[in-house]
């Protein structure tokens, strides 16, 4: 097989132009490249996300005049994706029971966004705090439920949450020391968290 490598290489000429002399006296500028490309990278990607919150801001303001409403947007990058909050008034009809509603309107200024980039987003929507409130509180059960399952030694099944509570358990769990998963089949998928 040896024999095969060696008279392959000998049929392909190696760069004709470059020998290992040549080589050796180029300067590494590779890794500097790899890093400007990178750069540009995590740049364009700001940018885009940037643009992401712009266009859903526009697009939620115009909501909130046209249902006679008054709030402020405050527009964030977050953890690689855009992030709009409403704040100000009382505005728990766009929050809905147990955030319905706020899921709709998340959805809709998605699909605001897309129609404008024509790129699937990620974006997510916050009023009056609801989902950092939720975040907290999650974050909260899943710290929790990993000490019960450190004393106890025993599983532990949660009740069905939907992908974004998920992670956030699955954070808190594994900033705990221990291990969770996702079983069941959605829209009623649960976190187990599991024995050291």
């Amino acid at each position: 097989m040896s024999t095969e490598i060696e008279e392959t290489a000998v049929e392909t000429p190696a760069e004709d132009s470059v020998t290992e002399d040549a080589v050796a006296e180029t300067p590494d500028t590779t890794s500097e490249a790899v890093t400007d490309t990178a750069a540009e990278t995590d740049e364009a990607r700001v940018a885009r996300l940037e643009q992401e919150g712009d266009i859903a801001a526009d697009y939620l303001e115009e909501l909130l005049d046209i249902a006679d409403l008054d709030g402020d947007l405050d527009i964030d990058v977050e953890a690689d994706r855009a992030a709009v909050s409403i704040v100000g008034a009382d505005l728990s009809q766009l929050v809905g029971s147990d955030g319905k509603v706020l899921e709709a309107l998340q959805e809709l200024t998605r699909l605001a966004v897309y129609r404008e980039t024509g790129e699937r987003s990620r974006l997510m929507l916050d009023i009056s705090g609801f989902r950092a409130d939720k975040r907290a509180r999650l974050s909260k059960l899943g710290t929790e439920t990993a000490e019960a399952v450190r004393e106890s030694g025993e599983s532990v099944s949660l009740d069905p949450m939907s992908p974004f509570e998920r992670k956030i358990v699955h954070d808190a769990v594994a900033a705990a020391g221990l291990r969770s998963e996702s079983a069941g089949v959605e829209p009623r998928r649960y976190v187990v968290v599991l024995p050291a």
